[in-house]
Formats: structure tokens, C-alpha cells, sequence
């Protein structure tokens, strides 16, 4: 009845009657089998370290193509392109800092592994021991984690919606609610063992579906990637301009300091992420997190290659105008691209809306279980402990599988909640969380032996408060035509996003609260106050 009266209600089909039938029964096929082999692969075991890390034991490679997989979200997949096909040189710099975060995460994946330590509160511990420091890495983790998971779950029931041809908030809302009971029962049963085999199938599926997309575009153009890039600006909505910094909005109203402050959310929150850090703990030692960390980063960096290339493409087959029209954000960018690349009655077109059709849920399956498994190792972890898990009666295990469901449920009622309101600047509040509150505390950790509980604390909750203070003060939230306020005006921050001024204010505060200087100044004083009087 739900689908039915979906398609009944008359918005734009971008896929076509003909093809609609068999991309949805070879969709929820697909999605049968991922759940079956989830099952299949899943731990059956009460060791905690197994389930959180598979026991130490992935091979470096596997893992670094799992890592690379934790790349490919939803979000990323279905956003990016559309970025780079509506606003050009905007959308690939945005593709580029995200490319770069691998790199920033290289430095610091053979430390983390060395330390044996696979949660915030544990990493926050390495200088300060005690529940204080363990409850401030739980409370940073799920405040990245919640906006998080609402942004990939919205992203999952648009991009649902558009490949059953109903771009209206109605199927979005009901396609969201779907897909997020139905990761929330991957979820539930998932470990890092089993969704590691899913990232690594997700991989090699997503890279050949972007460069079959790729391909089959430049053979539109006589296999001329000039030819390509030429119609991609002569169809966009600024020609003159598409190659230019500025044609975004956002970017293009707070000028070079706006731009830096982007570029320090992305790449260092990219970097930041917890389930990043479960993840490279699963290596058998630190020089296999080294290796796998390498691997992961060549095969992002083909991923956001290709990702590029397909926005580009997706400009110049379907028009800016077009994917506008579709959704202002560009993220039917994806799908509009795979239903033009091929004549609409082949057989051809709808095996290729159907790989990205099975991508786009591989993305979002995985992004939310990644997520939502290591925020609920974090509560099980470092939010109860020991001592209170044994206050509720219950084991870690069970107080990990509970903080799943609750965690998955909370985000999709919100999620749902606010499916009105534009809610896409929360992926760039959890960056900046992870950026601003995760590196200077890891940085810290690592490298001077000075910092301490206070430094710490200071860090991450000054952090924590600076950041969600300048969002709310910002562009994002209220006073632009993109703000999820546009009507309200308390804009007093010119900044998208916090970076630039929480970043090294959190490092400021790190430093004050471990060395605290005036301490030194006032003993200072007070010897030569004494030294003054015995004269």
C-alpha cells in the first residue's frame, strides 16, 4: 500500500516505468543477500576484544581495504558528485581535503595501534588516567557519532527515494524510516569481523561502478576528456566561473578564511573519526597499521579520483539546471548520471542504476554500522566501565548491543523529526568536533609528556563548547538562504565552519590547563617578594 500510493503521487521518475520494476527487485535482493552474509560472517563469541577488533588479527592489506571502505559513505557518494557537477572547483577541493585525511591519519595509525587502545576515553587515558578522562572520550564520541548518523541515514532515504522515481518528502521520510530499521538490524548483530568482509566487497563494487559510469560518459564525447570537461562548463550554471573558487555559496561569502577553515574541518575531521581508530586498532601490530593505513590511502585516493571524474561527467551528460531541479543539493547527481549514460530501453542502463543503486546501500549500510559500533563500544567502555556494569546487572556485550539499537533508533528519530529542516551542516559539526576536540587531545598525548587530566579536560570541553557555540553563531544555522533558520538572523560568526578558531583554541586550552603558566609567574613573584624582605 505505502509504495504504491509513493508512485501514485507524481513526481519526477528519473529512472522510467519500463526500468523501475527491475531495479527495486534486484535492489531488495541485494540487499537480502548483504543482510544473509552479515548474519553468516558474524561473531558468535564472547571475547570483547574479537568482537571489537577481531582480535588483533586482520591482515594488514584486508584491512587496508577496509579502511579504505569506511571512506565510501553515503553521504560522500551521493553528495560529492553533485558538489562538483553544481559548483565545479568548489565540490573537487572538498573532494581533495577528504582524499587528504588519509594522509594526516597515516601519521598518527602506528602510535595508536602501539598504545593497544581502541576507544577515545582509552587514547584520552594514556596521560590521565581515571573515569573523568574515559567520560569525556564517550561524550565527545557520541556527540560526533548522533549528527553523524542522522546526516548518512537522511542521505540513504533520499537516495532510496530517487531510485524508486519519488523524490517527495513523503517517500523520503518513508524510505528513511525502511532503511533504518533495516540497519539497525545489521547493526545489531554486526562486529568489526563482519563488516570488514562487507567494506572490502564495497570497494572494488563502488570503484567499478564510478569508472564504468566515467567510461560510459566519455564515450558520449568520442572518448575526449576535454571534450567532457568543456560541455560539463558549458551546461553548468556559471560557465565562465565553473573552474573558479567562489561558484558555492558558502565558500563564496566569507572569502580565503572561510575556505582555510573548511579545509581544517574536512581533513583533520576526516582523519579524527572514532570508527577510524576501532578500525586501525584491528591490525596485528603497529607496523601492519602502518601498512594498512598505506594501503587505504591509494585506494581513496582512486576513489575520490573517480568520484571527481563522475561529477564532472554528470555536468556535462544531464546539465546543472537539470540535477538542480532534481534536488538543490546535487544528490541525485549519481542516479541521473547512470539512467542518461545509456539509452533508456536497454538492457545495459538498468544493470548500471542497479550497481549504483547496490553501492549507494553497500555506503550507507556500512557508514552507519561503523559509526554506530564504535560509539557503542565507547559507552560500553568508557561511559558505564566496569563498576557500572555491574551497577545495571548487565555484561559489556549486552551494554554494547543495547547502545546500538538505542543509538541507531535516536538518530532516525531525529533524523525523521526534522526531515523539514536542512540538516546537512551537522556532518560539518561532527568534523569539526573530531578536528577541534580528537587531534590536538591525540597530538598532545603523543608527543609531550607534560599533558596531563587538566590539559585534557580543558581541551575537550572547551573544545566541545567553542565548537557547538560558533556553529550556532554561524552562516549554517541561521541568517543565509541555506541555513536550517533562514528566516531567523543571529548570524555573528562569518565562518561555515569552527576550524580556524576552535582548533588552535583548543590546543590554547590544552596547554593552559596542563602547563598553567600563571602558577610558574605567581611562584615567581612570590621568591622575589621573599628574597626583597630578607634584604
Amino acid at each position: 500500500m505505502v509504495t504504491t500510493y509513493l508512485l501514485s503521487v507524481g513526481s519526477p521518475d528519473l529512472i522510467g516505468s519500463a526500468a523501475r520494476g527491475s531495479v527495486i527487485t534486484a535492489f531488495f535482493v541485494f540487499i537480502g543477500l548483504c543482510l544473509l552474509w552479515v548474519f553468516t560472517v558474524a561473531t558468535q563469541d564472547d571475547d570483547p576484544e574479537r568482537l571489537y577488533v577481531a582480535g588483533r588479527s586482520l591482515p594488514p592489506v584486508f584491512n587496508g581495504v577496509a579502511m579504505a571502505g569506511e571512506q565510501i559513505t553515503v553521504v560522500i557518494l551521493v553528495s560529492l558528485p553533485g558538489a562538483i557537477a553544481l559548483f565545479g572547483y568548489d565540490g573537487v577541493s572538498t573532494a581533495v581535503d577528504s582524499a587528504l585525511a588519509l594522509g594526516v591519519f597515516l601519521l598518527l595509525a602506528s602510535r595508536i595501534r602501539a598504545t593497544r587502545r581502541y576507544t577515545l576515553g582509552e587514547l584520552f587515558a594514556l596521560r590521565a588516567e581515571g573515569p573523568g578522562t574515559r567520560i569525556a572520550g564517550a561524550v565527545v564520541t557520541l556527540c560526533i557519532a548522533v549528527p553523524l548518523l542522522m546526516v548518512q541515514l537522511r542521505a540513504g532515504g533520499i537516495t532510496a527515494a530517487l531510485l524508486i522515481g519519488m523524490p517527495t518528502e513523503t517517500a523520503q521520510v518513508v524510505c528513511t524510516v525502511l532503511m533504518g530499521f533495516l540497519i539497525t538490524c545489521f547493526a545489531g548483530v554486526a562486529d568489526l569481523r563482519g563488516t570488514s568482509f562487507i567494506q572490502v566487497a564495497k570497494v572494488p563494487i563502488a570503484l567499478a561502478t564510478l569508472a564504468a559510469l566515467t567510461l560510459l560518459a566519455l564515450r558520449l564525447f568520442d572518448w575526449s576528456p576535454e571534450s567532457l570537461l568543456s560541455a560539463a562548463m558549458d551546461k553548468s550554471m556559471s560557465p565562465d566561473d565553473y573552474l573558479s573558487p567562489g561558484l558555492w555559496a558558502h565558500t563564496a561569502d566569507f572569502g580565503p578564511l572561510g575556505t582555510i577553515s573548511d579545509h581544517i574541518v574536512v581533513v583533520l575531521g576526516t582523519a579524527m573519526m572514532p570508527h577510524l581508530l576501532l578500525r586501525v586498532s584491528a591490525s596485528r601490530d603497529a607496523s601492519a597499521a602502518r601498512r594498512s593505513s598505506s594501503v587505504a590511502v591509494g585506494l581513496t585516493g582512486l576513489f575520490y579520483l573517480l568520484l571527481i571524474t563522475a561529477g564532472v561527467a554528470a555536468a556535462a551528460v544531464v546539465g546543472s539546471g537539470q540535477i538542480g531541479v532534481v534536488d538543490v543539493k546535487g544528490q541525485g547527481a549519481p542516479i541521473l548520471l547512470a539512467s542518461e549514460v545509456l539509452p533508456h530501453h536497454s538492457t545495459g542502463r538498468i544493470v548500471v542504476i542497479v550497481l549504483v543503486a547496490c553501492v549507494a546501500f553497500l555506503a550507507v549500510l556500512t557508514a552507519v554500522a561503523s559509526v554506530t559500533f564504535a560509539a557503542a563500544v565507547s559507552v560500553a567502555r568508557d561511559l558505564f566501565g566496569q563498576k557500572g556494569r555491574s551497577r545495571i546487572g548487565i555484561g559489556e556485550l549486552a551494554v554494547t548491543r543495547l547502545s546500538v539499537v538505542a543509538l541507531c533508533a535516536v538518530s532516525l528519530l531525529l533524523a525523521t523529526a526534522l526531515y523539514r529542516y536542512p540538516i546537512e551542516f551537522l556532518l560539518a559539526f561532527s568534523l569539526s568536533l573530531a578536528a577541534t576536540c580528537v587531534f590536538p587531545a591525540l597530538v598532545y598525548s603523543f608527543l609531550w609528556t607534560g599533558f596531563n587530566r587538566r590539559g585534557l579536560l580543558w581541551l575537550v570541553y572547551g573544545g566541545l563548547s567553542i565548537c557547538t557555540l560558533l556553529t550556532l553563531a554561524s552562516p549554517a544555522v541561521s541568517g543565509t538562504k541555506y541555513a536550517l533558520l533562514p528566516e531567523q538572523d543571529f548570524n555573528l560568526i562569518p565562518l561555515h565552519t569552527p576550524g580556524l578558531i576552535s582548533v588552535p583554541a583548543a590546543f590554547l586550552l590544552g596547554w593552559l590547563g596542563s602547563a598553567r603558566p600563571w602558577e610558574g609567574t605567581a611562584r615567581a613573584r612570590r621568591t622575589a617578594m621573599r628574597e626583597a624582605r630578607s634584604q
